[in-house]
């Protein structure tokens, strides 16, 4: 699924306009959003029986250049995570 499909089952399930069920999903999702935004921040989304956003640190290693073998250095990053929850995770693995 894509944005456009997200976007057009949000707008049927709630009875709203596309451009609405859009700036929505916006307002969540992108980049200068309400999840990334608190990620940002340091903290954490948790949505009850879906799951949690966090941010997660790597600290700087040695890595190898693929194309030569040669030894690199790669600099500490922060990476966002996601953990589904155990609802979630249920509803994946229910037998059919």
């Amino acid at each position: 699924m894509n944005k456009q499909a997200l976007v057009g089952m949000l707008a049927s399930r709630l009875g709203v306009s596309k451009a609405k069920a859009g700036e929505a999903v916006d307002a969540l999702f992108s980049p200068g959003g309400i999840i990334a935004g608190e990620l940002k921040r340091g903290g954490r989304v948790q949505i009850t029986g879906f799951g949690n956003f966090e941010v997660r640190k790597r600290a700087a290693r040695q890595g190898l250049h693929p194309g030569t073998g040669k030894a690199i250095s790669i600099k500490a990053s922060s990476a966002p995570t996601f953990r589904p929850s155990k609802a979630l995770k249920e509803v994946l693995n229910r037998k059919r």
